[in-house]
């Protein structure tokens, strides 16, 4: 039933951000949100295990294809996942340039492997587990949380996107002082906690994907905002 499967797409986006978690505490050892969304889940491994789910149901008797072909449906989705999030947000949010066998730096031997070893473990063993609990719970339960995650979800990635592309853009803040042009200290007050709160965010996602930093070039940005900033507060000191 469709809500099982959307029950799936969120616990293994959520089990995918916490080894993405994990394996930046590794190498950093700092706890980094090592997702594109502001909430604890990853959706590219929600969506990577539905689509080995779906596609590789009548394969699963082969069990050489499904593991072949989960590192090509993987690979597919992570490589289209990386160009067209590079594309609208022209950023490289992931590069495997440095490593052998890779392919525009989108993909590289090295994750492929073990997306396949994943996939293979999830398929025969993780799937089972996680279906028989989900038919345990009353159906009317399972489908007012699928419906309850998937609006949280539709938020959070309309918020993040917003982020990720007012680090392109600055705000219009002629439309903020308009609204108390006698209050000059209240303006600025405003800017300051709009810049301040957009930073927060802006910063979870530099800290989460480095490699975006210089792509979309966050000091001109903040550069930018600072000195329209400066423009209004000289205006109505005026």
């Amino acid at each position: 039933m469709i809500q099982d499967y959307i029950m799936l797409f969120f616990i293994y986006s959520i089990l995918g951000w916490i080894m993405e978690v994990i394996n930046g505490f590794i190498k950093t050892k700092k706890v980094v949100n090592r997702g594109f969304l502001i909430g604890p889940y990853c959706p590219i491994y929600g969506t990577g295990v539905i689509l080995i789910t779906i596609l590789l149901k009548k394969y699963m008797e082969d069990r050489i294809i499904t593991f072949i072909m989960s590192m090509l449906i993987c690979g597919i989705l992570e490589y289209f996942t990386s160009y067209f999030m590079e594309k609208f947000f022209n950023a490289r949010w992931w590069d495997y340039s440095n490593r052998k066998m890779n392919i525009n730096g989108r993909i590289c031997l090295e994750t492929l492997i073990p997306f396949g070893i994943f996939s293979f473990v999830i398929l025969y063993f993780i799937n089972p587990f996680f279906i028989e609990i989900l038919d345990k719970l009353p159906e009317i339960i399972e489908i007012i949380l699928a419906v309850v995650f998937s609006i949280i979800l539709t938020i959070d990635t309309t918020i993040s996107f917003k982020i990720i592309l007012n680090l392109k853009q600055v705000s219009n803040l002629k439309t903020i002082s308009q609204n108390v042009k006698d209050n000059t200290e209240e303006i600025s007050q405003k800017v300051r906690k709009i810049l301040q709160d957009k930073l927060k965010l802006h910063r979870r996602v530099v800290k989460a994907f480095p490699n975006i930093e210089n792509t979309i070039k966050i000091k001109e940005w903040l550069n930018e905002k600072q000195e329209r900033f400066k423009e209004i507060k000289e205006k109505y000191k005026k």
